[in-house]
């Protein structure tokens, strides 16, 4: 992105240059992506797959543990803001297009980060354009000033915050963000799954998975650590339950789409982050309602639990919580 006008005119043949430099860059990016994405599909390595609705029918869309955890972050951020699912889908579609929703540490003169941010345009010190909370929620700023967004086309909402040399290369993200949107802000709850690899998730920390929860979604979600023996088959796991009020709404209202069923979607929200989130953080299983993701079985996908929750067969139903166990 371009992020703001330069203060003078270039001549023609720098012009020129200039665009030419930033399209290859863009081509590039886009190969990189695609290439990385083609690995993911061939290699069997761990990767994270979401789908229209639950199952495999339907449109889905494939992306790398890496690029799911950054999506996970930037739809809490506005999430937490209250903002309705199509300012999510906006953002997606933006950070897919500027970084293939990776956080690299570098871009066209300056841009950094998920969106491109440029530390000379005033969008923050380079430091915390490297900070997704803290990129994604200075997008949602920017997009927060545009009258009338969600109404406009994404490829238009989008360039009035970045404005971008390229406003139309938005528009064929949005298909791929419409489906992360919708299992990330819990609209279509069981749709995302993230394969693991050979074996669980790597040890993980309690406390550090509490600090991201609410780093992510603010300190109302207020998740609680439970010490204990392992259970559900990750070996010395200590649980995390996050509860969700059955009256939950965002702060600023009722998000859009959530007019029944708040509880349930702010449910499937937590869950899949935390499913997209496992790989780095070391979770080994996620349970909501009557349905459990486990690392160690993440190649099946969600699947019924007998006892509702972690710890199978006999375990205390809590369908009101999110609960994860976190492996030592």
């Amino acid at each position: 992105m371009y992020g703001g006008a330069v203060s003078k005119i270039a001549p023609p043949a720098r012009r020129g240059r200039l665009k030419r430099l930033t399209a290859a860059s863009a081509a590039l990016l886009a190969v990189t992506g695609y290439l990385a994405v083609q690995h993911l599909s061939d290699s069997g390595a761990p990767r994270c797959v979401v789908h229209a609705a639950p199952g495999a029918g339907g449109p889905s869309y494939e992306l790398s543990t890496e690029m799911a955890a950054n999506a996970a972050t930037v739809a809490a951020v506005g999430t937490a803001r209250g903002l309705p699912e199509r300012a999510v889908t906006i953002a997606l579609a933006t950070a897919l297009q500027e970084s293939a929703l990776r956080n690299i540490e570098y871009g066209d003169r300056d841009s950094l980060g998920l969106f491109q941010q440029r530390p000379s345009k005033g969008w923050g010190t380079p430091e915390q354009i490297l900070d997704p909370v803290y990129s994604a929620g200075k997008f949602y700023e920017q997009l927060a000033e545009v009258p009338g967004y969600s109404r406009l086309p994404l490829t238009v909402a989008a360039q009035r915050v970045q404005r971008s040399g390229f406003p139309q290369a938005y528009a064929k993200h949005e298909p791929d963000a419409s489906l992360l949107a919708a299992a990330l802000t819990g609209r279509t709850g069981g749709s995302l799954n993230c394969t693991t690899g050979a074996g669980p998730a790597g040890a993980g920390d309690p406390e550090r998975v509490r600090a991201e929860l609410v780093r992510d979604f603010g300190p109302g979600v207020l998740p609680k650590v439970a010490q204990g023996p392992g259970s559900g088959g990750v070996p010395g796991a200590r649980e995390i339950t996050v509860p969700v009020p059955s009256s939950f709404a965002a702060e600023s209202g009722a998000r859009s789409g959530a007019v029944s069923g708040g509880a349930a979607r702010r449910g499937w929200e937590l869950a899949h982050w935390a499913v997209a989130r496992a790989a780095g953080l070391g979770i080994g299983e996620v349970a909501y309602g009557n349905r459990v993701w486990s690392a160690e079985r993440s190649d099946e996908g969600w699947r019924g639990a007998a006892g509702g929750g972690p710890g199978g067969e006999g375990s205390e139903r809590t369908d009101g919580d999110v609960r994860l166990l976190i492996a030592r």
